[in-house]
């Protein structure tokens, strides 16, 4: 009572007909709910449905601490802080941090927000061994002897650089007539797995060229085959992008260059003719918004970090036609793995004739 009158109160009665004033009884009102809230065991209690309006548990619903990772709307945000404004009303503020349920469960280690997709590249330093970077990477060493079709006796030398899996597994190139079932077959694999971890919208959302990794999957004693690196004539394809055909990065995963402008929204040209696979939007794998396209000589034509697609999946294309605006500013939506605007054009089942 003594802090009710010292800070309420009294610095009320210093204004003139405070007691006519009708903030003064609004801040009485706030005041009494406030103690009421904060002493009384009934809304203390953790099954009683939070007052803050940051919260959307339903009531009814169970509460125990595995309710906090249930349901994506659900949140938690903590008391707002009152205060006293001219001396006759009280404001709530709560603090601008919400805590959502994946980042309770990272904090509590039931959600691993952080767990790697992409297929990354590792150059080798002096003193490395197989058996190290497979340990540092947190793979099994059979996967990076598979990825990299090397055997147990084989060497390695620093500058060298190895294609490292983000899980322990193998990686299959989609062929005509793949299944999701039957890759999971031939790996020793689940279907569930190879469509959740590759974020497949189902068994059917596969094309031929696609490149996908297959969890927990196990070599076959016949080598897998992959599709056929077809010779491709140094006139077969045109530079992806305006002259001049700069390349900022030479050949890296998967077989891939990279082009670059000065500027994000230059066009993107189909390097050969051919029918539009897919046009793929979010994260894939760091590659970020992505076309591809199958040419009629079965090789496919994949152009990563797009800003705009300018085509649709199942549309005929010609050699020359702009099919997308360059993408990849780092922090946009769709940009994948990248440090500025430019185009990675990756060849499939061919050789490409940029990486030499």
């Amino acid at each position: 009572m003594r802090f009710f009158n010292e800070f309420l109160i009294n610095p009320l009665k210093k204004h003139k007909g405070f007691s006519k004033d009708p903030f003064f009884y609004l801040a009485i009102s706030a005041f009494v709910l406030l103690v009421f809230v904060s002493f009384c065991p009934r809304f203390r209690d953790r099954n009683a449905i939070p007052l803050s309006s940051g919260s959307s548990r339903v009531a009814g619903s169970s509460s125990d601490s595995s309710s906090l990772f249930l349901g994506q709307a659900s949140s938690q945000t903590e008391s707002p802080d009152f205060y006293l404004v001219q001396k006759n009303s009280l404001m709530g503020i709560a603090p601008p941090v919400m805590v959502t349920p994946q980042v309770l469960g990272a904090i509590l280690g039931e959600n691993d927000l952080n767990v790697r997709k992409e297929v990354t590249e590792y150059e080798v330093k002096e003193g490395d061994t197989l058996s190290t970077i497979a340990e540092n990477f947190g793979i099994s060493l059979k996967t990076l002897l598979w990825a990299n079709n090397l055997s147990s006796t084989s060497k390695i030398k620093a500058g060298q650089t190895l294609v490292i899996l983000p899980v322990s597994g193998v990686i299959h190139h989609v062929i005509s007539g793949d299944t999701v079932s039957a890759i999971a077959l031939k790996y020793k694999a689940k279907a569930s797995d190879i469509v959740s971890f590759n974020e497949l919208a189902s068994e059917d959302d596969i094309f031929i060229g696609d490149i996908l990794i297959i969890p927990d999957g196990v070599m076959p004693v016949v080598k897998s085959s992959y599709i056929a690196q077809i010779p491709i004539a140094s006139s077969y394809f045109i530079c992806p992008i305006a002259s001049p055909c700069r390349i900022t990065q030479k050949l890296h995963w998967y077989n891939g260059v990279d082009f670059s402008h000065s500027k994000c929204g230059d066009s993107i040209y189909a390097a050969a003719g051919g029918t539009v696979q897919k046009v793929k939007f979010g994260w894939n794998g760091g590659g970020g918004n992505t076309i591809t396209i199958l040419h009629p000589n079965g090789v496919i034509t994949s152009y990563g970090h797009i800003q705009t697609a300018l085509v649709k999946a199942g549309d005929q294309v010609y050699q020359g036609q702009i099919i997308a605006l360059m993408g990849g500013l780092p922090g946009t939506s769709g940009a994948g793995i990248s440090t500025g605007c430019h185009l990675h054009f990756a060849v499939i089942g061919g050789r490409n004739p940029f990486g030499y």
